[in-house]
């Protein structure tokens, strides 16, 4: 059934912090790998804003129900990256204004540059774009609420989950609208369907790669999806986007990691650093490009 905005709104809202103990993070502090991870999804987080600043200069500000929902959309992960905050600063860590103040400061060419690009696309594309933000959207969600679900095992300590559980429950309301409206609009047009399949198999990387330095996309994508279950989330991810219109046979995730955890050994090998842990392609057909997969 399609998530309607109402049904969207009527849930939307500041994320509950009451009972979560952020001194517990003194006595029983994180590992410095589960940190820096949460210091790439503060800074994500709170980047969210600039991406809807991008978003309304497209025919994406004409629909009403869409500009309804990136208003919750970006209060909603406003308050995500202000809690992940508060496990940095748990930690002796600046978080907030003064850490994004710093980030923004240092990407100002290259967010005009983000900025006038997403521009023309949308001025190339017109009413098509929309179902592209979309899909797009619904890809991200996924992948991020998935990550912090990585997160949420690896780091194992029952303050951290019991909040990250609560910032997936509201990525799920996010997932629940963008999916919906990517499929409705991707069934309607051939145009978005090939648009969408274009964009996303020649552009789409893991969520903040256009923030975050490429060390530290490599470093995420190493700890949160190595291994048997990092393979398994992936392919599940490849699952979803496959079944919307226009979209089977993407191998999305699978192509996106590879070529991160490609770009990561190169780095690290130049370097002279240890090599990172393998990630494990959930099946052969994950390495196929697009249009060896249709």
């Amino acid at each position: 059934m399609r998530t309607t905005i109402d049904s969207y709104t009527s849930r939307a809202g500041r994320l509950c912090l009451e009972g979560i103990d952020f001194d517990d993070f003194l006595d029983r502090p994180l590992p410095p790998e589960a940190l820096r991870t949460l210091r790439y999804m503060h800074d994500v987080e709170h980047h969210t804003v600039c991406y809807l600043r991008d978003l309304l200069l497209t025919p994406a500000h004409r629909d009403p129900a869409v500009t309804s929902f990136l208003s919750c959309w970006v209060f909603e992960e406003l308050w995500h990256g202000e809690a992940i905050g508060r496990v940095l600063e748990a930690h002796g860590e600046r978080a907030g204004a003064p850490r994004i103040a710093a980030l923004r400061q240092g990407r100002r060419r290259r967010q005009a540059m983000t900025t006038l690009s997403t521009i023309l696309s949308a001025a190339c594309t017109g009413r098509t774009f929309v179902a592209l933000h979309m899909t797009w959207g619904a890809v991200n969600e996924w992948t991020t609420q998935a990550g912090y679900g990585r997160l949420s095992e690896t780091a194992g300590h029952p303050t951290l989950r019991e909040l990250l559980r609560r910032i997936m429950k509201q990525e799920g309301s996010h997932i629940d609208f963008y999916a919906s409206e990517a499929a409705r609009r991707l069934e309607d047009s051939s145009a978005a369907r090939r648009l969408t399949r274009f964009a996303l198999s020649h552009w789409w990387r893991p969520v903040g790669s256009g923030v975050m330095p490429p060390r530290e996309v490599g470093f995420l994508v190493r700890y949160l999806f190595a291994g048997e279950q990092g393979a398994e989330t992936i392919a599940r991810i490849d699952r979803r986007v496959d079944r919307l219109p226009g979209l089977a046979g993407l191998h999305l995730l699978s192509s996106a990691v590879a070529q991160v955890a490609a770009a990561s050994a190169t780095v690290r090998s130049t370097a002279g650093g240890p090599h990172p842990p393998r990630l494990r392609a959930p099946n052969s057909a994950s390495t196929r490009r697009p249009e060896e997969a249709r």
